[in-house]
Formats: structure tokens, C-alpha cells, sequence
């Protein structure tokens, strides 16, 4: 059985090793909350572009709340190196093919696995294009997502596209706690809902169960 990787461990030790160097990171991110502490954490170490590209968020209402509030944050948060935007554009008819045979799948399973790769994809293929050092994603940094796989998929990705992944579990050293303290010192909106119209179903059920119980 092969033995479990410490992506955290990796991501320091590739640290460790920049010396005076702030290579170019295209960080993808899902929202601005979770991106709050991988910034306040990467910045240090590297020049970061933000790519928010999340086409599974629903609807367009709640994409365009979310694209807000990352470019707030990138405006009101202090870095040693401040952050970049890049906006992508939203694109539905994207997530939906993506996940096309999966709608039925619950949230953590083989959907949420293409929505990754959806999104990893599109952000491998910007940082090659836009000759960036590393990519990476703010995704892991909640205790829902399956950082293994999003780092097994990030990886996949930056072979095809010939850029180099950054490997990272941000949750770890209280990346998350961490997270919840900053969005609520700069009023950050967090949602109750991963993002897509079924994730969305899916907390709005067990919301009522709850009411009910």
C-alpha cells in the first residue's frame, strides 16, 4: 500500500528552497474566504496572480457576489507582494458538459472530481500561457474537499500542460481556522453552498431536515 503524501511538508520543503526567488504563482481560487490565508501565506514567498474561474457557481447573481469580494479582498489585504485578478469570465455551459451523467452523484463524489479537473485544467493551461513558475488552488484549504485528489489532479495537469504544480493542503497549521478569523476581519461573504446549483439543492435539503428534526 503506498504510503500517504504530506502535501503540506512537500510545499514547505519547495519553500525552503526559493532563497531570495519570488517565482510567479497563478493561484486559482474558489472564493474569496478561502483564499484569505493561502494569500496571506503564499504572498510571502511568491508574486501570486488570482484566476477566478468557476463556472459551476449558481447563478449568475451569486458568481458575480463572489467575483466582487475576491477583488475586494485583493484591494483591502496587505501582502509583502500584492496579488493580481485575472477574470476569466463566467461559463456555465463549461460546468454543466463537465459534469454531464454525474448531476446525481452526491457532493464529494465523482462530480465534484470533474469540477476539479474542469477548473485545475483551465488554470494549468493560463499559468503555461502566461509563463508562470507554478500553479495552485485555494480549494484544499476546506475540510470538504479531498486534498489528495485535488493534488493528484493538479499534478495530472501541470504534465499535460508542462507547468509546475504547487503542491499544497492548506488546511493544515490551522490554515482553515485561519481563514474563518480573516474573512471575519474584513467582512468577507461566506456562502453556505460549495458553489453549483446541486450543492446548492443539496444544503437547502439538509437545512430542512434540520429545521425539521
Amino acid at each position: 500500500m503506498a504510503m500517504k503524501r504530506n502535501y503540506q511538508r512537500e510545499l514547505d520543503t519547495i519553500i525552503g528552497k526559493l532563497g531570495d526567488k519570488k517565482p510567479r504563482l497563478l493561484l486559482h481560487s474558489c472564493c474569496a474566504p478561502c483564499s484569505s490565508y493561502v494569500l496571506e501565506y503564499l504572498s510571502r514567498y511568491f508574486r501570486i496572480t488570482v484566476r477566478y474561474f468557476n463556472p459551476n457557481i449558481s447563478p449568475a447573481e451569486e458568481y458575480e457576489k463572489r467575483l466582487e469580494e475576491q477583488a475586494r479582498l485583493l484591494r483591502e489585504m496587505p501582502m509583502e507582494n500584492p496579488a493580481e485578478l485575472q477574470r476569466p469570465g463566467y461559463a456555465p455551459e463549461a460546468f454543466y458538459q463537465a459534469v454531464k451523467g454525474l448531476e446525481h452523484i452526491p457532493e464529494g463524489g465523482e462530480r465534484c472530481f470533474a469540477c476539479f479537473a474542469l477548473r485545475l485544467e483551465d488554470a494549468a493551461r493560463a499559468a503555461k500561457e502566461g509563463g508562470f513558475d507554478y500553479f495552485t488552488t485555494t480549494l484544499s484549504i476546506s475540510p470538504l474537499k479531498n486534498a489528495q485528489k485535488l493534488n493528484e489532479i493538479g499534478e495530472a495537469m501541470g504534465e499535460k500542460y508542462g507547468v509546475q504544480w504547487l503542491p499544497g493542503d492548506f488546511k493544515k497549521k490551522e490554515g482553515y481556522k485561519r481563514s474563518i478569523a480573516l474573512s471575519r476581519e474584513y467582512g468577507l461573504y461566506r456562502q453556505n453552498y460549495c458553489g453549483c446549483a446541486f450543492s446548492k439543492k443539496e444544503a437547502q435539503e439538509r437545512q430542512e431536515r434540520e429545521s425539521a428534526g
